[in-house]
């Protein structure tokens, strides 16, 4: 029992306040630019109009800061009884009581403020962690305090252990004193992450926020001004208008290179132990520790760019979190070429084999894969054509990408069994790899609609525990006695 508590640093006043403050930023952004547009225009200041307004977005602002130094002022945290205990709250007091053995994983943050006084954020995740935040966190604490979690941690571990198995509490005592043996396995180059923002869906988010961030001042946009010069400068042909829009994507392209940069900087796996550690970030560092007794699924993901040029992605499905707050989805490689990719996945679970033949849909079921689309596709092209006829009968070509979309999708397909590793291929735009164990699937259900009932068809689909509602792979329209194999497989012991 130790009466010893500990604090968090200062800095993490300054953090929990700017946490809140982000959610603020558009108000604040807003406000400010509306002001001094309106202040330019009238050449005075409107007391309701131009200081009101910043007067109520500080009472906000002033809540945020109160807050973050009471939560550092109130949070200690201690170790006692073999469970880590943290406590803050000035007129409600929260506590949080955390066995040891119960934690799966310590995962570790550093932003600026953090690399500046050399601090590390502590996410605590234990089972119960399934909604992507940590049962505890600790904002700023220094590295050595993050590794007196660490020791406290596996000393209460071993001590369980050895509880448990009293009469091998020798081996236990010299393998938890041996040097902890790490071996490097993967590190992403710059060539590799220029591939990836290339390849990926950034180049889209960059062009979303700035819509969205032109949609919160349009009312102070002179649109009809723009689109006079716009209309002026169309005269002088689509080729500049063209290479306009070639200028905009070359700088979206630049945008999206930049951000992937500052995320996946210096990304590298480890494997250390019984635990793979995935570190990444430039401006915030993040370092997360995956169990592997806890790694439910192995996902491949190419979308059609990337396997062209034989590339993929891979996540994990675990128990638990990703890095904390909103990131639920463990990147174990965010690129990689699929020559390289089998090899470091055998080494890294050599339980999984990934040479598999697939069990594929029949052909009767190819029309299956594309004729539910039809629904939207025929009164979408009826519409068009009647309202813009004789254009409009154009729309009829979208039955075309339809059909072949759904070929495509019925040639991916396919649903393989080994021993006890299910492998579940699919595709909606990109191709999918679900790689699992049976004792690692929660449910398995079987599906079959009338219209497949009448083809001896049937849908199969596995889940595993990952976050609140879990990870899902279905394979769709397969012969019955196929997805009966499936069920019946996994009901067998």
């Amino acid at each position: 029992m130790s009466n010893r508590t500990y604090k968090l640093h200062p800095i993490s006043a300054i953090i929990n306040f700017l946490k809140g403050l982000k959610e603020l930023i558009i108000p604040i952004g807003i406000i400010f630019i509306s002001s001094t547009f309106n202040s330019q225009q009238t050449n005075e200041i409107n007391f309701w109009s131009d200081i009101f307004p910043i007067l109520i977005i500080t009472v906000p602002v002033f809540f945020y800061l109160i807050f973050g130094i009471i939560k550092w002022w109130t949070f200690v945290y201690w170790f006692e009884d073999d469970e880590l205990r943290s406590e803050y709250g000035l007129f409600v007091k929260k506590k949080r009581y955390i066995p040891f053995e119960r934690i799966q994983s310590l995962n570790y943050k550093e932003g600026i403020f953090h690399q500046i006084f050399g601090l590390v954020q502590v996410m605590v995740e234990t089972a119960g962690s399934t909604n992507g935040k940590p049962e505890v966190e600790l904002t700023a604490v220094t590295k050595e305090a993050a590794k007196q979690i660490e020791i406290e941690m596996e000393n209460a571990k071993r001590k369980a252990r050895i509880k448990l198995n009293e009469e091998d509490s020798l081996i236990f005592e010299s393998s938890s004193d041996s040097e902890i043996s790490s071996k490097l396995i993967h590190k992403m180059s710059s060539k590799d992450l220029l591939l990836l923002a290339t390849t990926s869906n950034s180049i889209g988010v960059v062009l979303a926020g700035i819509v969205a961030l032109l949609s919160q001042f349009s009312e102070y946009i002179p649109l009809d001004l723009i689109f006079e010069e716009v209309s002026a400068f169309i005269q002088f042909g689509f080729l500049v208008i063209l290479g306009m829009i070639f200028i905009g994507l070359v700088f979206a392209w630049i945008a999206s290179v930049g951000l992937t940069f500052l995320s996946y900087y210096d990304f590298k796996i480890v494997e250390e132990n019984d635990r793979i550690i995935v570190t990444r970030g430039l401006l915030e560092k993040k370092k997360i520790a995956i169990p592997v007794k806890r790694i439910q699924a192995i996902k491949i993901v190419e979308n059609p760019i990337r396997q062209l040029f034989g590339l993929a992605s891979v996540s994990i499905e675990s128990a638990g979190g990703g890095y904390g707050e909103k990131e639920k989805k463990i990147i174990l490689f965010p690129l990689i070429r699929k020559k390289e990719l089998y090899p470091l996945l055998g080494e890294l679970f050599p339980q999984f084999d990934l040479g598999l033949n697939l069990t594929k849909p029949p052909s009767k079921a190819k029309s299956f894969f594309y004729r539910i689309d039809f629904i939207w596709v025929l009164p979408l092209v009826a519409l068009l054509s009647y309202f813009y006829y004789p254009y409009g009968l154009l729309s009829i070509l979208l039955v075309v990408p339809v059909v072949l979309l759904g070929l495509w999708q019925y040639r991916t397909a396919g649903y393989a069994i080994l021993n006890n590793q299910l492998t579940l291929v699919y595709r909606i735009f990109s191709r999918v790899t679900f790689l699992t164990e049976k004792k690692r699937i929660q449910v398995i259900g079987r599906r079959q609609s009338y219209f497949q009932k009448r083809n001896e068809l049937a849908s199969i689909q596995a889940t595993v525990m990952s976050g609140v509602m879990g990870a899902t792979a279905k394979v769709a329209h397969l012969k019955i006695e196929d997805a009966d194999k499936v069920f019946k497989w996994f009901q067998s012991k």
